[in-house]
């Protein structure tokens, strides 16, 4: 669980574009710099990625050095998606939000 008010931006930005894009999941990235990303699912054809690569996709295409958090609201990421993003940065803190809005690290 974080105490973290900077994490708990991430939670809000996450469930507010999930609510407001009508998405089953989204996730918020901080970079290092404290600039922070989001993104939801996406899917055309059999093209698809989830929240959390989509997320990384946005915040590389920006020219992020690294990150600092990710909470992914909404349902669980792929593992193989937590996998990459502990590759790109083993130190970058990944979140889970639960139905009552707590975030547990993964």
């Amino acid at each position: 669980m974080s105490n973290n008010p900077e994490d708990q931006k991430l939670l809000t930005l996450a469930k507010a574009t999930m609510a407001r894009s009508n998405s089953k999941s989204a996730a918020a990235l901080r970079d290092t710099t404290g600039r922070t990303y989001v993104a939801v699912p996406v899917k055309s054809g059999s093209f698809e990625v989830d929240s959390v690569l989509a997320v990384l996709t946005v915040a590389k295409a920006s020219g992020i050095s690294g990150i600092e958090a990710i909470v992914i609201a909404g349902e669980v990421a792929a593992i193989s998606s937590i996998e990459i993003i502990k590759a790109e940065s083993p130190t970058a803190l990944i979140f889970s939000l639960t139905g009552g809005d707590e975030l547990i690290s993964l």
